[in-house]
């Protein structure tokens, strides 16, 4: 039986769309952890891209039918790119602020439905952030130097 949240059908198709080297770092650490084949998910960067080559670049990897677009810097050239894309193909969602927990969770609910699947990767990628501070210590922080 299957299960009802999924789409019926063709998994996603994630594709990175980064500065720099980003993409090809996450996109190769999720290959390296999960498995995931190039068909699955793929990176895309801006080096010395103007926004035309780069939007032609995201175009390119929009293959088969159920694409998904994610993007590091919510307002930065690469999520703009992916906006423009967009507007050629409405059906591709945009997330903003990838990081390597929403890639893995990505590679292993691709089946999903737009509706559910986006919705919970951008929870997981922000459940994935924490930070910790140093705890005071008697006379100031840890390491610091003295009076």
């Amino acid at each position: 039986m299957s299960d009802p949240r999924e789409s019926g059908g063709e998994p996603a198709r994630g594709v990175v769309v980064a500065h720099g080297g980003l993409a090809e770092g996450l996109v190769g650490a999720v290959r390296q952890i999960a498995g995931a084949a190039p068909e699955d998910l793929c990176a895309v960067h801006n080096r010395g891209l103007g926004r035309e080559e780069l939007c032609a670049c995201i175009l390119a990897e929009l293959t088969g039918p159920r694409n998904l677009i994610f993007t590091d810097l919510p307002s930065g050239s690469c999520h703009l790119a992916a906006l423009i894309v967009t507007r050629k193909r409405p059906g591709v969602p945009v997330i903003t602020g990838v990081n390597l927990p929403m890639l893995l969770d990505f590679v292993f609910h691709r089946k999903l439905a737009f509706e559910e699947l986006v919705p919970s990767l951008a929870d997981r990628g922000r459940s994935a952030i924490g930070g910790n501070r140093p705890r005071p210590v008697a006379g100031g922080f840890p390491g610091a130097a003295g009076p």
